[in-house]
């Protein structure tokens, strides 16, 4: 165990969660820990072994008996000496634990600061440390999977990649502008053009992989909104896969909103189900339909439904018109901007085949039967297709806003440096400059360009003791 003084103050927490349970465990990181371990254990650890020990108090009572494993740095997963001491689950005991680490030396751990470390230290570049968050987040086996591609470093080493690849074209480029009367033939001769399209490429179907990730992640709120009677309930009991709403035949039955968290391949769904839009005197009824309107001001997705016998008795252009009318009047209550799609909901009582439409002066409208599930997977796919999510979401990063909207700068920069590319004659020193804002947006996503306020934010949004 080492015997260096401490660069940075120990730090100790409970690193499971709240509550009662088999195991509970206190985490501590530092540098020289001997006098802590000797404290509570009593003795020395031999390194990476778990070893059973009673842990005492200040007074050699004991606490508990449990098992102690040392990590010694920088095999550990801050890259300082690790401590970690196994007990019994009890909330009060881990208290005392807790205390008795803190009574020698330790200070209480900020929340992300074990991570926080592991970065600063090398252990994991930025975009690892933020997966550790996200593994633990995870709402959906998808996201799970996706969030550990990029804990490993599958994330990473497409960034890593990118940024040597810009890196290599700046060399080249920053080399010319010694040298003026070349410059005229550095596109031509240094093929910087297609060297540059490829980045490009290679940029945009990381990007994509990334913003299915950021799906994955973050989820969308769906909300449900439509008149009465027109099978919202049913629509939310088919998507949850359960009688979570009432569904009655008489108007107005759903007087509040109702959400539901569901899986759609593997995209995190919020579904909210709400009152049906229509003039009331029903003071409950109205208070329903307020909030309606407030589910819709924060939602990512609406779906429409109307009852698909008026598309029936629509033959004639009068009844045509109608059904407009009420599409063109859901369609009013929605902020601009927001994704819709129209749901001709109870099509087998119209006598009408599941189908997807598409116009171009129109929402997308999809023919369905909530009841029975006919046309339910026509939905999911139109769902998947706005979220842009594909059939499959195996390839994904599980990235957040940060990392897609570096990814975003970074494809920003490069298409201004192939504007300045095609120019005649080109101009270098700003093709130079794209190439490096494109750089720096791209390190930033590993953290290798990256303000520490931005990392107390991201830190500071984990659980304590991780």
């Amino acid at each position: 165990m080492s015997a260096r003084p401490p660069s940075l103050p120990t730090i100790a927490a409970i690193a499971t969660p709240p509550g009662r349970g088999g195991i509970g465990i206190v985490r501590v990181s530092g540098d020289g820990l001997e006098s802590l371990v000797e404290g509570i254990a009593g003795r020395s650890l031999a390194p990476r072994v778990a070893t059973r020990v009673a842990f005492r108090d200040a007074q050699g009572n004991a606490i508990d008996a449990g098992l102690a494993v040392f990590f010694p740095r920088p095999h550990s997963y801050t890259g300082e000496d690790v401590v970690e001491w196994h007990g019994h689950g009890g909330p009060a005991v881990m208290r005392l634990l807790l205390a008795r680490c803190l009574e020698l030396g330790a200070r209480l751990a900020e929340p992300g600061e074990f991570t926080k470390r592991a970065f600063l230290n090398g252990k994991l570049d930025l975009a690892q440390a933020e997966s550790v968050a996200d593994v633990i987040e995870a709402s959906t086996a998808s996201a799970v999977r996706a969030a550990a591609r990029s804990l490993t470093g599958e994330f990473s080493r497409e960034v890593h990649a990118l940024r040597d690849a810009l890196i290599d074209l700046r060399m080249y480029t920053e080399a010319t502008l010694d040298f003026p009367d070349e410059e005229l033939d550095l596109l031509r001769e240094g093929d910087v053009r297609a060297r540059l399209a490829s980045i490009r490429e290679r940029l945009d179907a990381v990007l994509a992989r990334a913003r299915t990730g950021a799906v994955l992640r973050a989820g969308l709120t769906v909300v449900l909104v439509g008149a009465p009677n027109v099978g919202k309930s049913s629509l939310l009991n088919r998507l949850a896969g359960d009688d979570v709403a009432i569904v009655t035949a008489i108007p107005g039955t759903t007087r509040d909103t109702i959400e539901r968290p569901v899986e759609i391949a593997g995209i995190p769904l919020t579904i909210v189900d709400t009152a049906g839009l229509r003039e009331t005197r029903d003071t409950v009824e109205a208070l329903g339909i307020a909030r309606t309107r407030a589910a819709i001001a924060r939602a990512d997705l609406a779906l429409l439904l109307v009852d698909a016998r008026d598309d029936a008795a629509s033959a004639d252009e009068a009844a045509d018109a109608t059904l407009d009318a009420r599409i063109a009047a859901l369609v009013s209550e929605l902020p601009p901007g927001l994704p819709r799609i129209v749901v001709h909901n109870k099509c087998d009582l119209a006598h009408l085949a599941p189908r997807v439409e598409r116009a171009a002066d129109k929402p997308v409208a999809v023919w369905l039967c909530a009841l029975s599930g006919d046309g339910i997977a026509l939905l999911e796919t139109e769902v998947r297709r706005i979220a842009g999510v594909g059939e499959s979401t195996e390839d994904a990063f599980f990235a957040r806003a940060r990392q897609v909207q570096a990814l975003t700068d970074a494809a920003r920069h490069l298409a201004v440096a192939m504007d300045h590319a095609e120019t005649q004659p080109p101009p270098i020193e700003l093709f130079a400059e794209e190439l490096r804002m494109a750089q720096e947006a791209v390190s930033s996503i590993t953290g290798e360009f990256t303000a520490d306020d931005l990392l107390g934010e991201i830190f500071s949004r984990f659980c304590i003791g991780k």
